[in-house]
């Protein structure tokens, strides 16, 4: 159920967390994967260790031409897709008040606009098989709020939103589309945040398994929604935390 043994998958923001943990999800699955980020070397050490000739685009999604070079290479070589996971994104945590235009316009176009550009660049050899899964990776801040993240919530909350709209388009031509919501993931992103004193255990308290989420975690449930495993599952924000977004109230607090 599980098996991806000849499907081929994009991964964006693949170099890391967790999209490098997808990748190897994916690959371990039998799938081939197309690794795309910026950071060519880190891409290339993580192609390395997979099994399935994956294959590397060094690319950044805040270019907006990204969505069509990406679309295109992964086309010229394996000629469809079977699986997108639109895992890369651009965040920032500050006050609302501090915001500029520079850093909204960056998140929208990294996290909204070349999401969706090369969604729907891809969508079309979905179509023409049709068969196709595609998992957008949103955030616990698209679902309740979190302070100091009006913009990125802004975004997530987008995803989720186009979420179930191209689900309701495309699932006549057999394309699930859905998405994952991670909570806190002790990935690098959180390693200036962990070397506050107390912030770890504050954090805990509010998650009802008490512990923080790993990148794995993540990969597996998106590899889920990849496979055959998730073939009535779509139009879906699945959130993987921990129980957070649906407990905070409880423990009073907020990431």
């Amino acid at each position: 159920m599980f098996d991806l043994t000849g499907r081929t998958a994009v991964v964006t923001g693949a170099s890391r967390g967790i999209g490098a943990a997808t990748a190897r999800a994916l690959d371990s699955a039998g799938a081939t994967v197309a690794l795309v980020a910026r950071t060519k070397d880190a891409l290339d050490n993580l192609a390395k260790a997979l099994q399935n000739s994956p294959l590397v685009i060094a690319t950044d999604l805040s270019d907006p031409r990204a969505p069509d070079r990406i679309a295109e290479r992964v086309l010229a070589v394996f000629g469809h897709v079977d699986v997108l996971v639109n895992n890369a994104a651009a965040a920032a945590r500050m006050p609302s008040t501090e915001l500029d235009g520079g850093v909204v316009d960056e998140m929208l176009t990294v996290n909204v606009r070349n999401l969706l550009l090369l969604t729907t660049a891809l969508l079309p050899s979905m179509v023409e098989r049709g068969s196709g899964s595609i998992v957008n990776v949103s955030s616990v801040s698209g679902v309740v709020g979190t302070p100091n993240r009006s913009a990125y919530s802004a975004t997530k909350a987008a995803v989720d939103g186009l979420t179930r709209s191209l689900a309701i388009e495309f699932g006549p031509h057999g394309i699930r589309v859905n998405a994952v919501a991670p909570g806190v993931i002790d990935t690098d992103l959180w390693a200036r945040n962990k070397a506050v004193p107390g912030v770890v255990e504050q954090i805990e308290a509010q998650i009802p398994l008490r512990r923080w989420g790993t990148a794995d975690d993540v990969a597996d449930v998106i590899a889920f929604l990849a496979s055959d495993a998730s073939r009535y599952v779509t139009a879906q924000t699945i959130s993987v935390d921990g129980g957070m977004a649906h407990t905070l109230d409880l423990y009073g607090g907020s990431v």
